[in-house]
């Protein structure tokens, strides 16, 4: 083995970045220890806009991870390459027709509502930023319900946890940080409260990272 692949991984990201929280919370569950770098997306205009960190990730967004000699970013890469190197805990059912609805929960949150209300989005909406995350997030949730009632079970997709789970609770947090109302969403609300009862939840939560601001700190 490399020494590169032998170092410990080390994960580019922000407290407050949902993407970077599902590979926190990935990281967490399958027991990987790593090293954090914070990459702060509002100070000095946007630590992401280094031409440092420009040469890590091109995309110039977190979160980024050092792994096994290789430098990934986009969340759901670095969570299915995470599934194929470390199995255990799966983060992806047996069967093909759950796999395939974890995936599709999956890129309902990351395609469909996260990139709408993303900080460079409502960064140019102005004013209208907290009216505009709340539409996003109201009309995404609206379908998710749906989805949620047919294949949930005590987490997204029966009774174990999965990459849709990852992808849920950061876009809850992000839900409730824009005031969006979630009593239409009983089953977003239980699974997530459900979740965050979880210890790899409550490690990655953005109140307790290296880069959590003191009064935002759990």
């Amino acid at each position: 083995m490399s020494a590169a692949a032998a170092a410990k991984p080390i994960l580019y990201s922000y407290f407050r970045s949902s993407c970077s929280w599902r590979v926190r919370i990935a990281l967490a569950l399958k027991g990987i220890a790593y090293d954090q770098v914070p990459v702060n997306l509002l100070k000095d205009g946007g630590q992401q806009f280094s031409a440092e960190f420009k040469a890590l990730n091109p995309m110039q967004q977190v979160p980024a991870l050092k792994i096994d000699g290789i430098t990934l970013s986009q969340s759901l890469a670095i969570i299915h390459y995470l599934e194929e190197t470390r199995p255990n805990p799966k983060l992806l059912p047996q069967g093909p027709k759950k796999r395939a609805q974890v995936r599709m929960i999956s890129d309902h949150i990351v395609s469909g509502i996260q990139p709408l209300q993303n900080l460079s989005i409502l960064q140019r909406m102005g004013e209208k930023k907290m009216e505009w995350a709340q539409q996003c997030i109201t009309s995404g949730f609206q379908a998710l319900e749906q989805i949620l009632q047919h294949t949930a079970g005590r987490y997204c997709v029966g009774d174990e946890v999965s990459m849709a789970d990852l992808c849920l609770v950061p876009q809850v947090f992000n839900a409730e940080r824009y005031k969006v109302d979630l009593s239409p969403y009983p089953t977003i609300t239980r699974i997530n409260k459900a979740l965050l009862e979880l210890e790899a939840f409550k490690a990655s939560h953005p109140s307790r990272q290296p880069d959590t601001p003191a009064e935002l700190r759990a």
